[in-house]
């Protein structure tokens, strides 16, 4: 049996630009947070620590930190699946934060611990420039049919 990492993961493989365009107008874009790349079992972006991310007392705000892990975990989450017939949703978050960044910018690196039929388990990774890590994250989805028009 090969593991995620030894296989491409994708159903449709994404690429950095359709990413950043789909996010154009969103939270994602609004805060600067930028894909910059796909491999075979991963997903990544950047984001700026600036006005926009800093929290009152002039670090990176724990909820900035949240907002590009479960944006990276559910991207992914959703290119690994038939996005005609299926639709990824969050049911679980959680974040360690273990470092303070006050300027620059944070990579956040996510890649899947469990990829099944219903459910999906992403491991988050958030590093400074100096790639220590800043924060660590797991987010669990689920896999559910695509909603269909509502009536």
């Amino acid at each position: 049996m090969t593991s995620p990492a030894e296989t491409e993961i994708w159903h449709s493989r994404p690429t950095p630009g359709e990413l950043n365009e789909t996010s154009t107008g969103s939270i994602i874009s609004r805060i600067g947070i930028r894909f910059t790349d796909v491999g075979n079992d991963y997903i990544a972006a950047t984001m700026p620590v600036d006005r926009r991310t800093l929290q009152p007392f002039g670090v990176l705000h724990g909820g900035a930190s949240a907002v590009l892990a479960e944006t990276l975990a559910s991207f992914g989450a959703t290119y690994c699946v038939d996005r005609s017939r299926f639709a990824c949703v969050g049911m679980e978050f959680n974040a360690n934060h273990l470092r303070p960044v006050v300027q620059g910018e944070v990579e956040g690196r996510a890649s899947p611990i469990h990829l099944g039929q219903r459910t999906q388990v992403w491991d988050v990774r958030i590093r400074n420039k100096d790639t220590r890590l800043v924060a660590v994250s797991r987010l669990t989805l689920a896999v559910i049919d695509k909603p269909g028009p509502v009536s």
